[in-house]
């Protein structure tokens, strides 16, 4: 407990320094044909959060080789994404410097997917193969936080909702493992959203430098705790701890090649983007979405009970349902919401 409120005293006083150095350093996020906020925004709070995270880990002490290699390849990504949010980065070369930083983990911790799990019972064994996996997978949640955070306090939402759903999955206590790493950018997470949502001095948002540590972060936590074979996690539980972003990310995606544009291109295709199209104010697509993470989460949790085959089932027949609805039914209704508001 007093690791975690040194690493959020240490967000909330990283918060305030960086505040007023956004400016020299170049990090101001500034209204455009996309990004329709009032003002230049400083993006220092994912900044913020890993200094949180790295003071609150140093404080708890009894780091693990795995912990202290991960926090290392966590601030090269960080240094990318502020890199990426002062001048802008291109696809390509955000994809090498993500692959290395994860061939880094793998090289030197031996942490890969290894088994899809038991399903049906039969144990799914990689081999090889689990190296790329673990490639896309984690690449796929970084970039699918850095997504949903298109509206105030949503990335950080999702990401607490996903810490929570982890510790409900994993029921051991937290240990000097990698959950002592979440407990800590869930405590640093607390003052960034009091801050991104205005109750704490001027907004600022979480940028690239935050989205991307979020998602390595939890990404690696949900390798870790599913491959070890000491956690209630199992491997198809971590696609309920990361539901709703990896969701809305395969539906935006699939509607982007079906449409033969760029998987990467940004776009105001998102569920957030729907909801506020369907005339909902910005909080209140917060909430919804907020709610609507937890209740897959909880739908995770009833049907991990029932063995990971019947939980891979439930996750493909949501995931088609909700790639079905967003890109064919959901245009439908948005536009003619659109059109009544219109007349």
């Amino acid at each position: 407990m007093i690791a975690c409120a040194a690493a959020l005293f240490t967000t909330a006083v990283a918060i305030v320094v960086l505040r007023r150095l956004a400016a020299p350093l170049g990090l101001l996020d500034r209204p455009d044909a996309r990004k329709q906020h009032i003002g230049s925004v400083p993006l220092v709070g994912g900044l913020a959060i890993f200094c949180g995270v790295v003071i609150g880990a140093w404080w708890y002490g009894d780091s693990t080789p795995f912990n202290r290699i991960l926090l290392t390849t966590t601030a090269a990504l960080t240094i990318m994404g502020a890199l990426d949010d002062r001048q802008g980065l291109s696809v390509r070369a955000r994809l090498l410097i993500q692959t290395a930083a994860i061939l880094v983990m793998i090289g030197s911790t031996d942490v890969y997917i290894r088994t899809l799990g038991i399903i049906n019972g039969v144990q799914i064994q990689l081999g090889p193969i689990g190296i790329p996996l673990t490639l896309i997978a984690v690449i796929g949640l970084l970039n699918a936080f850095n997504m949903m955070d298109g509206i105030d306090g949503l990335a950080g939402s999702m990401g607490l909702v996903s810490i929570g759903t982890i510790f409900m999955f994993h029921h051991q206590e937290i240990s000097p493992g990698v959950t002592i790493l979440i407990a800590m950018l869930a405590a640093g997470m607390l003052p960034y959203l009091a801050a991104n949502l205005g109750f704490f001095g001027r907004k600022i948002f979480m940028g690239d430098a935050g989205s991307m540590a979020l998602g390595y972060l939890l990404g690696w936590t949900l390798i870790q705790l599913s491959q070890s074979g000491s956690s209630d996690l199992q491997p198809v539980d971590v696609l309920w701890c990361v539901a709703l972003p990896a969701l809305d990310t395969l539906a935006v995606m699939y509607r982007r090649m079906r449409n033969r544009q760029s998987p990467f291109k940004p776009d105001r295709g998102h569920i957030h983007h729907m909801l506020l199209q369907l005339g909902l104010s910005p909080r209140i697509t917060l909430l919804v979405l907020v709610i609507a993470a937890i209740c897959l989460a909880f739908v995770g949790n009833i049907v991990h009970q029932y063995g990971q085959g019947v939980s891979l089932a439930m996750f493909c027949f949501v995931l088609v349902t909700y790639i079905l609805f967003a890109t064919r039914r959901w245009p439908i209704i948005t536009g003619q919401a659109v059109q009544q508001r219109g007349q």
